[in-house]
């Protein structure tokens, strides 16, 4: 306002407009400043000013070009509505002097064209000025009625630019507004438009003709009722799709045809245009035929979607889109359902196809409510008269039955590798949500997938409807978090371009922030819901759940980067993790001595397949047994002080292994989750500067005050499983198995056996003598982790120090610190 001149207004006014939906503070700021920059009236004697603003007005709507127009609409619907009940009303007399003055400098600019050289050059200028116009005339048409008649031109336009095409569109969507408003419009005048628009509409291309038919509905069936002239125009187009197809019966390969196919692509999409707009089963169109025109559309659009040509497929699958906003019904032919259901389930069909069908479903999804809408408008106009029984609701009924029918499909796009398909995937099943058709819980696990896509928009717009189904519905949420965790892995697994790379489970940028750390702030807030969660993650970590280990690396990625806020959360987890460890991991050590062949002096009859391999070996379990049954200080010297004890105790179970290396293949595989546990619990540990002694002192039970203190989160602390990693990398559960690969799970087997041994530290020994049994346990650790020194553990990104000192034995590295 003070510095007109400043070049980097328009900037600012875009970033500033952006934020018109924002919480409501920010709204308001935004409105108020609008409405003093642009939405106050200007005296009439200062035209300088008024100019300032229109330029100031159109290069804004000129920059917004790419990314939409929404907040425009919202700011002056916001504005207008702030004083419809005022008797003054200032933004009403602004957007009079706009309109009126935007149209002057329209004029103005056209005869400064025609005066120079460059005529015929529609420039930028233009477009921002009659889009803006467009803009006004969507809030508030009664603006336009006086223009209309000085707009109607402007569709004689001849097109050779992209910016010609604006002006021909956008002059066509304004006159579909206005014309049905003005009172007693001329003759003459009516027939121009009905004459210009039906030649746009056989030249031009398909934005042209869409926004010509359009507009020809509005005026057709709101004002002239001039219905032969559009029929004449429906059966020239239609005529032309019957011959065309009796000629492909015939001949599929003929040349005609290939000569015709830019004919068959127009009509098949003006078909369809036509049949959105007008019902050509009225009696206005067809007299007294008795033929079902729709039925007969149906049935040539069909005819061309088995095509084989996919240019061909995509036009007819259009077309059919346009005939189902205006008869909805057909949505339920059985060959629809299948056309429908097939292209979206296939997984080789075309993505092209793929994205107009949700195209289709998206249109016909918004003009449904844009018609509730009117009708709500209209409904309460008369609503003080009417009785509210007879207020009959089919339209919505309809359409909650036809998504009902392509739900599940639609849902199942979410997994699909290319973006654009997510995309449309995701905005019909928001317009779905939002005009309550289905019911949400279905949707949650999908959205909750769809939190983690790449591509920020995305993200926002699921994590936008998870909050909304949260406001109405508490606890859905929670309820399908763990469904929604295992969908997100598989919509990663699709979006994952490296099928090599094992798919992880937080962002790879500064933040590092968890896949799905939306879900769970959503959860976090309720102590109830947020352990049941955590727990439930915890459980697919269990032998018995049988998870495979690339889904465990991407949970326990996503457990490593929540966003947690209070030490409760992370001790927590690490309670459940010793739970966890002690019951699943003797079970692995059981299974893994069950499967190691029994000494030859007590052989057993052969019971099954496994024994009947191991028994040709010997040498056995009962070395490990008696392992077992030396004193608990003995042992420890055994296994972890000597290097060559501990070579020998390696050599000695090499020789039980049995001859069939599934069950250690098996051992491997089981062992990942566990690992992984231990690598989590150690990471947490790092993370938050917890002491051994602090975890073992957390009882779940206490008070919820006790652990209420914020975290205090050390930087620099990475979570690099390198052993998972390389076992997902090497594909060592489908590869051949070598001596080198044996010993390194033997190996891992007797560090695990140690970290059993000494998983609960020994309470009633004197402080000093803790710290063997605790050193024990953290060199078994230290050792299953990825090798004694850090050399061998040296990650691959940059996180090497943190690495090392996570690996260099848990207390030692607190006590460091």
């Amino acid at each position: 306002i003070e510095q007109p001149t400043f070049p980097k207004i328009t900037e600012m006014c875009v970033k500033m407009i952006r934020r018109v939906n924002d919480e409501e503070g920010i709204k308001k700021l935004v409105n108020e400043t609008f409405q003093k920059l642009w939405f106050t009236p200007t005296p009439h004697h200062d035209k300088a000013a008024m100019t300032r603003k229109i330029l100031n007005i159109t290069d804004v709507v000129a920059a917004c070009r790419d990314t939409g127009y929404d907040w425009f609409e919202q700011l002056l619907q916001n504005l207008l509505k702030s004083e419809e009940d005022a008797s003054y009303k200032p933004v009403k007399k602004a957007c009079t002097q706009l309109v009126d003055n935007l149209v002057e400098h329209i004029l103005k600019y056209e005869e400064s064209l025609s005066d120079s050289d460059n005529k015929g050059v529609n420039s930028g200028r233009l477009v921002a000025c009659i889009t803006t116009l467009f803009l006004f005339s969507k809030i508030r048409p009664q603006l336009m009625v006086k223009h209309a008649m000085t707009m109607q031109p402007y569709l004689t336009t001849k097109c050779s630019t992209q910016n010609d095409f604006m002006v021909i569109c956008n002059v066509a969507k304004i006159l579909e507004l206005v014309v049905p408003l003005m009172e007693h419009p001329s003759e003459t005048f009516l027939a121009t438009i009905e004459e210009d628009l039906m030649k746009l509409i056989i030249k031009y291309g398909m934005t042209v003709v869409q926004h010509c038919v359009s507009c020809l509905g509005a005026v057709v069936n709101k004002v002239t009722q001039n219905y032969k002239f559009v029929w004449a125009c429906f059966n020239r187009y239609y005529g032309a799709l019957s011959k065309l197809k009796s000629q492909h019966q015939e001949d599929p390969n003929s040349t005609i045809l290939t000569a015709n196919k830019p004919a068959l692509l127009r009509s098949l999409f003006t078909v369809g245009a036509l049949c959105r707009h007008f019902d050509f089963d009225q009696e206005d169109f067809k007299g007294n035929s008795k033929v079902n025109i729709k039925d007969k559309v149906l049935e040539l659009l069909m005819y061309f979607t088995k095509h084989s040509d996919e240019e061909v497929q995509t036009k007819a699958i259009i077309g059919l889109g346009f005939a189902f906003i205006q008869h909805p019904s057909l949505m339920f032919e059985q060959e629809v359902k299948t056309l429908y259901n097939s292209i979206l389930s296939d997984k080789n069909c075309s993505v092209n196809l793929k994205i107009q069908v949700l195209k289709n479903l998206q249109t016909y999804l918004q003009e449904e409510d844009t018609r509730m809408q009117q009708a709500d408008r209209d409904w309460k106009k008369v609503a003080k008269q009417e009785d509210l029984k007879e207020m009959g609701d089919i339209s919505s009924g309809m359409s909650s039955s036809i998504m009902q029918l392509y739900l599940k499909q639609v849902l199942e796009a979410f997994f699909h590798t290319q973006s654009s398909v997510r995309h449309f995937a995701l905005n019909v099943i928001a317009l779905t949500l939002n005009q309550g058709l289905i019911h949400p819980v279905q949707c949650v696990p999908y959205l909750i997938a769809m939190g983690t896509d790449p591509e920020p928009s995305m993200r926002n717009k699921a994590d936008q409807q998870l909050v909304e189904i949260d406001k109405k519905y508490a606890g859905f949420i929670h309820m399908k978090a763990v469904a929604g965790m295992k969908m997100s892995y598989q919509v990663q697994q699709a979006i994952n371009t490296c099928p090599k790379d094992p798919v992880r489970g937080f962002r790879h940028d500064e933040s590092s922030s968890a896949l799905c750390s939306h879900l769970y702030s959503m959860i976090r807030g309720n102590r109830q819901h947020r352990r049941a969660f955590l727990i439930s993650l915890l459980n697919l970590f269990d032998d018995t759940a049988k998870t495979e280990v690339n889904m465990l690396l991407y949970i326990a990625d996503n457990l490593a980067c929540f966003p947690y806020q209070t030490q409760e959360e992370p001790l927590f987890i690490m309670h459940h993790i010793d739970i966890t460890l002690s019951v699943s991991g003797s079970n692995l050590l059981q299974s893994f001595k069950e499967s190691m062949v029994k000494d030859r002096k007590k052989e057993k009859k052969p019971s099954s397949d496994e024994e009947t391999e191991s028994d040709s070996n010997s040498g056995s379990a009962s070395e490990s047994e008696e392992e077992a049954s030396k004193p608990r200080r003995l042992r420890k010297r055994v296994d972890s002080d000597s290097d060559s004890d501990e070579e020998n105790d390696i050599n000695s179970v090499m020789k039980c292994l049995p001859e069939n290396s599934a069950p250690l293949i098996e051992f491997a595989n089981v062992s990942q989750g566990i690992l992984l546990l231990l690598m989590l619990k150690q990471h947490l540990k790092n993370l938050c500067g917890f002491s051994d002694s602090k975890i073992q002192k957390y009882s779940p039970s206490e008070s919820a005050k006790v652990y209420d203190k914020a975290i205090n989160r050390k930087t620099g602390v990475h979570f690099h499983p390198k052993q998972t990693l390389d076992f997902l990398r090497s594909d060592m559960a489908n590869s051949k198995i070598t001596e080198e690969v044996k010993r390194s799970i033997v190996k891992q087997y007797l560090d695990f056996k140690l970290l059993m041994e000494h998983l609960d530290p020994d309470e009633e020994e004197e402080d000093g003598e803790v710290s063997a049994s605790t050193n024990a346990r953290n060199k078994a650790i230290t050792s299953l982790l990825g090798g004694g020194s850090p050399k061998n553990n040296a990650a691959e990104t940059e996180d090497d120090e943190s690495d090392g000192e996570d690996r260099g034995g848990g207390t030692s590295g607190v006590r460091r610190r």
